[in-house]
This record gives structure tokens, C-alpha cells and sequence, in this order.
């Protein structure tokens, strides 16, 4: 019998659990996020149901198309933005989500500052970190990150964390390594790293955010 996406939640978060236990973390120091990206509600309902809270999107104008609706019925749903960001949409992404994943930039940080202190709304920020130094991805250099943080900070902004996405042809465990090392230096509490395919690896190098989206719902819808 096929598995529902339901049953790939339990399956994931039992995976988590393990990995928590083998690394000799409490498993409740990782939270999963479902990444339900390009599926819609209806896909989305059942995995609601079944209690999950933490869910992630790409897009502003696609969490803005399905999950109102949605929140009316589960108004304790944490909505986190983990694709990129354009300034020009900071202020929908923060009236839409509860955290955003790809702060990476000092213009961002400036867009996403104003438009929280005009909305009244404080909504904790990760620094994307271009561990990879991959041209064609989103995130700070390495070397840039001191100078974004205290941008962020000066700024006001909650940054809570760092946030990664390795290269996919290179082992995961080197970046998420990288990431924690950076983490502890600037005193962030909060690492956003690992995704399906090596959500395990992120928890046992110190990942508290893993983002699991093909695990759970399969394809793209």
C-alpha cells in the first residue's frame, strides 16, 4: 500500500528522533518544518490534521494564495519563508510569516527592519550563509557575515540564527559543521540546516530547524 503523506511525517519525525538519540540530543531541540512548497491546501489539510505545525514556503505570493484559508482553521501554524527574498516584498513576508530563513543581504535586512517597526510585528530572522561560496545561490560569504550580522543587529532586527543549503554534489556534514562553528562565534542559538535527503546528518551536527518537504509530500505538486 502506498504511503500518504501523513504516514511520511511519522516516518520522518521517527527518523529525527533516532538521530537526536544517537547524537545523545533531546529530540525536541530539532523542530521540522514541512516544506509544502508548490502543493496545495488540500494536500496540505491531512499533515494538518495529523498535528504538524511548522510548515515552510518558498514564495510570499504562494503562501499568500493558500494559507490564510488555512490559518483560519489552525491559527497556531508557524509559517517560515525559506526561499529568497526580494526587498521589495519584505513588508508581505513579514505580515505573512512567523520567521524568515534568508535574511542575506544589508538591503534586506534595511527593508525587513522598516517594515517591522510599520507593522508593529517582530518576526526572528536567520543570516543565509553561503557555505558552498556557489555564485548562482542566495546567501552572505563567509567572509561578509560579521559585517551583515551587525548590520542586522544595529538594525534591531531578532536574528536568531544561521540558515544553509550545501552544494548537492558535495557532503553535507563539512557545511553543517561550518554553520554551527559560526553559529557558537556570534553567539546564535538557532541552526536552519538539512532538508529530506540529509536531515539526519543536520541533526546530529546541531541542526534545531530541519526543512523536509519530498520525504513528506513526495513531488512537487
Amino acid at each position: 500500500m502506498m504511503k500518504t503523506p501523513v504516514d511520511r511525517l511519522h516516518d520522518s519525525l521517527a527518523k529525527l528522533v533516532a538521530a537526536a538519540k544517537r547524537a545523545k540530543r533531546e529530540a525536541a531541540d530539532t523542530t521540522l518544518i514541512a516544506v509544502s512548497k508548490t502543493h496545495l491546501a488540500e494536500a496540505i489539510q491531512p499533515v494538518l490534521m495529523a498535528g504538524q505545525r511548522h510548515f515552510g514556503e518558498n514564495r510570499v505570493q504562494e503562501a499568500q494564495a493558500k494559507w490564510p484559508a488555512l490559518k483560519q482553521h489552525y491559527p497556531d501554524v508557524m509559517l517560515h519563508l525559506i526561499g529568497s527574498l526580494q526587498s521589495n516584498k519584505a513588508a508581505e513576508a513579514v505580515a505573512m510569516f512567523d520567521m524568515i530563513h534568508t535574511l542575506d543581504r544589508p538591503s534586506l535586512a534595511e527593508a525587513l527592519a522598516k517594515a517591522m517597526q510599520a507593522q508593529g510585528k517582530s518576526v526572528p530572522c536567520f543570516i543565509q550563509v553561503n557555505t558552498g561560496d556557489e555564485a548562482q545561490k542566495g546567501g552572505v560569504a563567509l567572509a561578509a557575515l560579521p559585517a551583515c550580522l551587525t548590520h542586522a543587529q544595529n538594525l534591531a532586527l531578532p536574528v536568531i540564527g544561521l540558515m544553509c543549503v550545501p552544494p548537492v554534489d558535495e557532503n553535507p556534514a563539512p557545511h553543517f559543521a561550518l554553520l554551527a562553528k559560526l553559529a557558537r562565534r556570534h553567539n546564535l542559538k538557532e541552526l536552519s540546516m538539512g532538508m529530506s535527503s540529509d536531515a539526519e546528518t543536520a541533526v546530529a551536527l546541531g541542526a534545531t530547524y530541519v526543512r523536509v518537504g519530498s520525504a513528506i509530500f513526495g513531488a512537487r505538486g
